[in-house]
């Protein structure tokens, strides 16, 4: 293993994902975990890696199963893989493949390893359902009871109220605000007006619909076959619309602010079913293999801010960052992926990059800059895509990566926002 010393360049050298579906749908069967070794699974085929050379194994999930927190290991432990591979969960909200990237990368510049699996999962089809507390206590204390009166009686304490559910809510514990109503809100400060969220939703399906259609897309998935028969798979994303129209769009009524606001079903991302993983190697390693490399991580940068102010507006903190360390400008950039949480966080995002109070606050001297939109998000995002929470980061890098080297470009730049007012930039080379 090579010593401590200066970084050296981490390589992307595949990536696979699932078929991202709406929640509730088709792959409703699937639990995270399984999702996960789906794409882990086929990601070893396609590379045609030795399972034994992989060290280390980091997965990112946003709603973790409560019977198996760690959904790397347990990834890990599929039978492909050696049992010795060190694996580790992480979690940054929407951002989670992309810590979960950058941890792996970390690693290998650092000289611990040389060989790693990174990407994340979801299934919001499988969220856990809790008990309230007073339920909860109630059976607590019948478990210790010694006798049947005594288990009875902790039992009777149960009152129609602790019956009701607790289903985990995508809101921010600090202000209560959940994200639509943030996206609504940051399209009010911003003045973005409707049509121009439905513009950029259009754009989104109509980009993925034409890159499922010529194939660009589809290169990237690992058809699922689905239970029970697993006669039929699913081979690309349900929620892509082909057929979808402004006028469709501008039917659909607000979601969260009813009475004022322009954030929709249409221009929002669904809630999603997935999984998504890369291989990264460092650049010695991967040509000692015969590897080609697709791209090369230049740079990362991750920022926050006060989630009750612009809860999705940190990737205008952590871009400029990441574009100094890459030594690049936005101008050199010939891709730019961003994460479509809603069409308004991604409009407040562009004109946050135009904004110079934006750029001093994060301590430039001026503005990233104005975003080319023939660069922009040209195989569409998770609006039209999906976004399973824990996977979607995997998605983009693996997306913005190909595509990157069917163009011929140089650099790409992602940027993925999260709940918490987190923020994440990274600029990938083409090798």
């Amino acid at each position: 293993m090579p010593s401590f010393g200066a970084p050296r360049r981490v390589a992307i050298v595949g990536g696979v994902r699932t078929p991202f579906a709406k929640a509730g749908t088709t792959l409703k069967e699937f639990s995270a975990i399984e999702l996960g070794k789906l794409a882990v699974r086929e990601l070893l085929h396609r590379t045609n890696v030795e399972p034994a050379m992989v060290e280390l194994l980091v997965f990112g999930t946003v709603i973790p199963s409560v019977v198996a927190p760690n959904i790397a290991r347990e990834v890990a432990l599929m039978p492909q893989l050696p049992k010795g591979v060190q694996a580790w969960t992480v979690g940054r909200a929407c951002a989670s493949a992309n810590q979960a990237i950058t941890d792996a990368a970390d690693q290998i510049a650092l000289g611990h390893a040389d060989i790693a699996i990174a990407g994340g999962a979801e299934s919001l089809s499988n969220v856990p359902i809790l008990h309230s507390r007073g339920f909860s206590d109630a059976l607590v204390a019948a478990s210790k009871a010694k006798t049947l009166g005594a288990r009875l009686g902790a039992l009777a304490k149960i009152r129609p109220r602790d019956l009701i559910p607790i289903t985990p809510a995508i809101a921010e514990l600090t202000t209560g605000e959940s994200m639509g109503q943030s996206a609504d809100k940051m399209a009010k400060i911003n003045a973005i007006p409707r049509a121009e969220q439905d513009a950029l939703a259009l754009a989104s399906h109509q980009h993925a619909a034409a890159g499922t259609a010529d194939g660009r897309l589809i290169a990237e998935i690992a058809p699922v076959y689905l239970p029970p028969r697993y006669e039929s798979a699913l081979t690309s994303d349900n929620g892509v619309r082909a057929d979808s129209s402004m006028e469709q769009l501008a039917a659909l009524r607000p979601v969260f602010d009813r009475q004022y606001g322009t954030v929709t079903a249409g221009n929002a991302s669904p809630l999603t079913d997935g999984g998504a993983a890369v291989l990264l190697m460092s650049e010695e390693r991967a040509k000692a293999l015969g590897f080609t490399p697709i791209a090369y991580i230049r740079s990362y940068a991750y920022a926050a801010l006060d989630p009750g102010e612009q809860l999705l507006q940190a990737p205008v903190l952590a871009a400029p960052v990441a574009l100094k360390r890459a030594g690049l400008t936005l101008q050199d950039m010939d891709l730019i992926d961003m994460h479509e949480a809603f069409a308004a966080q991604v409009l407040s995002n562009l004109r946050g990059f135009e904004s110079q109070a934006w750029a001093e606050r994060a301590g430039f001297s001026s503005p990233v800059g104005t975003v080319d939109r023939a660069k922009l998000n040209v195989l569409g995002g998770s609006i039209s895509i999906g976004h399973p929470f824990g996977a979607t980061g995997a998605r983009i890098t693996m997306t913005l990566v190909n595509e990157l080297a069917r163009r011929g470009g140089q650099f790409g730049l992602m940027t993925v926002c999260a709940a918490g007012g987190m923020g994440f930039a990274m600029v990938v080379e083409r090798a």
